[in-house]
């Protein structure tokens, strides 16, 4: 089968374009799956530790509360109170919605259950009792059970935090595999690369110099060039119509002779 030099030239690189356009569209597909790994990942664990920090933050505000009623401030002490426990629970409510985590379940049922006995110690009355000003009470008792719930929250959100840091570790190594299609694209187009001016060379560059070298060397009175180029191509039908062309002017200077 005629192969023509356009022809080969061509398919040369549309092989070429065809492996770049592969490789590029693995590494897309493989940086888009990433890309939603990672915008779920931090969704969801930063929505669990932001919920946490601020169940943390309203815990706080009620252990200062605590102590405002401990000092006989009773209406700004329970004003505090119920605005802390609405905000504890406004972030419990997010946290509890939002599990991603195996057994995540099971440190909420903790926060719900530490919190309910923290809570009912502040919800009896403290002022004009003998909780007021009550050092030692507030000390073996309140504070202590502030203390189990904040570090129910923290694991909470310990939790979440080591989990995102291992899915980030993960997520760093599939990222590097991610790359690895690009690298091996620019690999092969290099060697590729090489193969084809080889065949460049060979097939094009070396019959061109061989057929102009030929025409250099011609002597009157050849029928032909002294080359024979191998390949079966427009290189190799210039060749021929050069020697039909010589051919014919020999043909005609016999003839004019006689």
């Amino acid at each position: 089968m005629k192969k023509t030099l356009k022809l080969k030239i061509f398919a040369s690189f549309m092989l070429l374009i065809a492996m770049l356009a592969i490789a590029g569209a693995i590494s897309i597909l493989e940086f888009r799956w990433l890309s939603n790994s990672v915008h779920g990942l931090v969704e969801d664990n930063y929505k669990s530790i932001e919920a946490s920090k601020k169940m943390v933050e309203a815990l706080e505000r009620e252990d200062s509360g605590i102590l405002l009623l401990m000092l006989g401030e009773w209406e700004e002490g329970r004003e505090i109170l119920k605005a802390a426990d609405r905000s504890f629970f406004s972030a419990f409510e997010v946290a509890k919605n939002n599990l991603t985590e195996n057994d995540e379940e099971s440190y909420i049922r903790d926060i719900e259950k530490a919190y309910r006995i923290y809570k009912s110690s502040w919800q009896r009355p403290i002022v004009d009792t003998d909780k007021q000003g009550n050092i030692v009470w507030y000390k073996d008792d309140i504070h202590q059970k502030f203390v189990d719930t904040k570090s129910a929250v923290n694991e909470l959100m310990s939790l979440n935090q080591s989990s995102m840091f291992n899915e980030v570790s993960d997520l760093k190594e599939k990222s590097k595999r991610a790359i690895m299609p690009g690298i091996v694209s620019i690999i092969a187009a290099l060697v590729f690369s090489i193969i084809l001016n080889f065949f460049i060379t060979k097939y094009f560059v070396n019959p061109i110099s061989e057929l102009a070298e030929a025409v250099d060397n011609y002597r009157d009175g050849d029928k032909s060039l002294r080359v024979d180029i191998s390949s079966n191509d427009e290189i190799k039908k210039l060749e021929n119509a050069i020697n039909d062309l010589l051919q014919r002017q020999v043909k005609n200077f016999n003839t004019s002779k006689k």
